[in-house]
């Protein structure tokens, strides 16, 4: 997200988040590494995170969207999800991420749609689908992540990424 662009999120977690002081569009960003791919969320909630990324500056050498560019667009869109439906009082951690890749992008724009499989107490999967620009299926992606509670550091640092 880079330029803290407007993502919609549910007006409960506008307010939970406001309340703690905690800048949401910083928070929950594509960080530095997505940011430089041009990753862009443009929805998020517990049951629905959507993001978009260019194929263009994230090709390997054939000119094909890169693979692991898919698994940086699923982890971020699976991760947020978590750290959505973990609320302020926890912290989302991916600790598995396996992708399959169905067919090719070589231009364009590529949208990620994350919507959980699982959302307990310590953990969080979310199934990630990677389309492009006519709807065809680039990629499936299944990510899990492990809730543990905020830390006073934790803190700190939510706080200080805007």
């Amino acid at each position: 997200m880079g330029e803290h662009q407007h993502v919609k999120f549910p007006q409960e977690v506008i307010d939970e988040y406001a309340a703690l002081g905690v800048d949401l569009q910083a928070l929950f960003s594509a960080g530095h590494l997505g940011t430089r791919m041009g990753v862009e969320i443009v929805e998020a909630s517990a049951q629905r995170v959507v993001g978009t990324m260019p194929v263009e500056g994230n090709t390997q050498p054939y000119g094909l969207l890169h693979g692991g560019a898919s698994a940086v667009l699923a982890e971020t869109l699976g991760s947020v999800g978590s750290m959505l439906h973990g609320g302020s009082s926890k912290i989302a951690v991916g600790v598995d991420l396996n992708c399959t890749h169905h067919r090719g992008a070589r231009s364009g724009v590529v949208t990620g749609v994350a919507t959980p499989v699982h959302q307990g107490r310590s953990t969080a999967t979310y199934e990630i689908v990677i389309s492009d620009e006519t709807g065809r299926r680039v990629c499936t992606a299944r990510l899990t992540c492990l809730l543990r509670d905020v830390q006073p550091a934790d803190e700190a640092r939510m706080r200080a990424s805007d």
